[in-house]
């Protein structure tokens, strides 16, 4: 067994307590500090529960302590590339939950930052690492549907965020709708060039307020000549709505909404099943922890990240590819940078 990665926490919120809970019951990791600047007397209280023997208002503190070997960024997204670049120059290793950044110059500093440190650096696509959605890319990596010809996503939430969430998320494609464009490239194995985005407010005036849309369709052209739709909205009603369907040369692969049970009832209204898991944190609860494992994976056995600096940046360049389709009304072409 190897020793467990001494690693600090950045950020305590929802996702923050998320991945420190995860964190703290696995052997291959050790918290030794975290820190949020809006800390406040229950983030508190819920780290100290965990065992964390240090946590301040200060992410320096995180980053100054003499045994931290990795960091959590699981902050605001204004502050991930900042705290990538203070990783690389202290060469710590880094898990970054998505996005890198909503600035795409603030990203290529980071990743600029992360080459020259040679650091590992890996992004928090967690929908990579639910067992249905690698299923499904395993058997289209293996030919199974054939030549990929046309790639559906639909991703939907229960109900919409609070006004505070949306004004300051940075919009539906780089908030909500990037984790389908890095999963358009995981399942297609190749690159966007153009994209086609429509969106428009059916869910809550309150997006109209906040220059954003709450439902979504984009077009994506792959490099390979495929094409994919992905559909998203704020609200679906039943639950997290979050399918996938690959249809190739050779035939059709698809993942469907998971439930707690496959049970049906029949009865003369009809056939009744259980109702689709409520929101992310049920959907892709053993997600992140397969995510966190594969991280300590790669520093033990010092192999590639799973999903890398260049894929984080990639899922925001299709991101902005699509908000400046929205405004054009034409496709777009997705920009090509290199690091």
């Amino acid at each position: 067994m190897c020793k467990p990665i001494k690693i600090g926490v950045l950020g305590l919120g929802r996702i923050g307590m998320l991945h420190s809970r995860n964190v703290a019951s696995m052997p291959q990791f050790q918290i030794i500090a975290a820190a949020d600047p809006y800390l406040n007397p229950d983030m508190e209280s819920n780290a100290m529960a965990l065992g964390i023997p240090m946590v301040s208002k200060d992410p320096q503190t995180v980053f100054d302590h003499p045994e931290i070997e990795a960091v959590l960024i699981a902050s605001a997204t204004e502050t991930h590339s900042d705290f990538i670049i203070q990783a690389a120059e202290r060469n710590i290793a880094a898990f970054c939950e998505k996005p890198i950044d909503n600035n795409i110059e603030r990203i290529e500093k980071a990743l600029c930052a992360v080459k020259k440190s040679g650091i590992k650096l890996q992004i928090g696509f967690v929908r990579r690492f639910d067992r249905h959605h690698a299923r499904l890319q395993a058997l289209v990596s293996q030919g199974k549907a054939g030549e990929v010809n046309l790639l559906k996503i639909t991703s939907r939430d229960p109900s919409p965020p609070t006004y505070e969430y949306v004004a300051n998320s940075g919009g539906i494609y780089v908030d909500m709708m990037i984790h389908d464009f890095d999963m358009a490239r995981f399942m297609v194995g190749s690159e966007v060039d153009e994209v086609f985005a429509a969106g428009t407010v059916l869910c809550d005036p309150l997006f109209e307020k906040a220059h954003d849309a709450d439902t979504a369709v984009v077009t994506l052209k792959f490099t390979n000549g495929a094409l994919g739709v992905i559909d998203n909205s704020r609200r679906s009603g039943f639950g997290y709505d979050q399918r996938i369907e690959v249809l190739g040369s050779k035939g059709c692969l698809m993942d469907q909404n998971p439930s707690d049970s496959n049970v049906l009832y029949c009865d003369n209204e009809g056939i009744h099943a259980e109702p689709v898991q409520h929101f992310f944190l049920e959907r892709y609860n053993d997600a992140f922890v397969n995510e966190l494992r594969q991280f300590a994976n790669s520093m033990h056995d010092n192999t590639p990240m799973p999903v890398t600096g260049f894929d984080g940046l990639q899922a925001v360049l299709i991101a902005e590819a699509a908000d400046r389709s929205a405004v054009s009304g034409k496709f777009e072409k997705v920009r090509r940078i290199s690091i």
